[in-house]
């Protein structure tokens, strides 16, 4: 065997065990029946300006929102038809954590047809608000990240074992939406701009700022900051890589399905998938 293709072999022996260990039985799948394109909203800054300026575009797709987006106001009026959780921090004890807490009571508050996705190995992790509210419609996906040879993650995929890593929430949500059976998905709130707001202070300890399309309270921001303070540069940076990596994955698998990604998040710097503007 080349030794340019032993990375790829050993990314999917790696894979094959993972799939074997931790992938599960998962029901999100079928074909879309609405005739319309998803929208998957990300929570980046850039989403308000899509919320305040193209709300009947968005109102004419079907809509995926994701992470902390049920605490912000305008949730109740653009009522998703899909929700998707991955962090482990979502199904772990509230504690003290009152974004979490408002999160769950959002949630469980729905009184839409809503499908929540989350990974198989949380589904019986829900907090009661949410698990029991008649709305909210449970899905599984196996987030578990897959790589190998372009066949061997089509067929991983293709079959729902797993998904390029999911480095963060975007990621599932393409994921899901093409397993859901769209063959067209705008993506919006993708700013992913982290370069630009990440620095070094003089105790040498990274500085990550995130900003949302909400404003973040104290509480999370302090959170966020504890999360990061044992993270050194390196570490952050190669995180980026996974993450823009597992886009091009995604595109690559997009192409094979026939399913056309667009991004229409001004500035991105997501480039693996073509980029237009909205136009209402």
């Amino acid at each position: 065997m080349s030794s340019f293709l032993l990375p790829d072999f050993a990314a999917m022996l790696k894979s094959t065990g993972k799939a074997m260990l931790l992938s599960r039985h998962t029901d999100l799948g079928g074909s879309a029946d609405s005739g319309r394109p998803l929208v998957v909203m990300g929570n980046g800054p850039s989403l308000r300006q899509v919320i305040d300026d193209h709300r009947d575009w968005l109102m004419e797709r079907d809509r995926l929102a994701v992470n902390f987006a049920a605490n912000a106001p305008e949730f109740s009026e653009l009522r998703p038809q899909y929700y998707i959780l991955v962090d482990p921090l979502f199904f772990g004890p509230v504690g003290d954590n009152a974004n979490l807490a408002r999160l769950h009571a959002a949630l469980g508050a729905v009184d839409w047809p809503m499908t929540l996705i989350v990974p198989a190995k949380y589904r019986k992790r829900l907090p009661a608000a949410i698990a029991g509210n008649a709305n909210i419609r449970i899905a599984a996906v196996n987030a578990v990240g897959m790589e190998g040879p372009a066949w061997f993650e089509r067929w991983a995929y293709g079959r729902r074992l797993g998904m390029p890593r999911p480095r963060n929430v975007l990621i599932p949500s393409i994921m899901a939406a093409i397993w859901l059976g769209y063959s067209e998905i705008d993506i919006v709130g993708a700013d992913h701009s982290w370069m630009q707001s990440i620095w070094v202070d003089d105790q040498n300890r990274v500085v990550s700022v995130q900003p949302h399309f909400y404003k973040d309270d104290a509480a999370e921001q302090k959170r966020v900051d504890t999360t990061y303070a044992g993270y050194r540069l390196q570490d952050i940076v190669y995180s980026f890589f996974v993450a823009f990596s597992s886009y091009h994955r995604i595109a690559r698998f997009a192409r094979a399905k026939g399913v056309r990604i667009i991004n229409r998040t001004p500035g991105s710097y997501i480039d693996a998938f073509p980029k237009l503007e909205i136009r209402n």
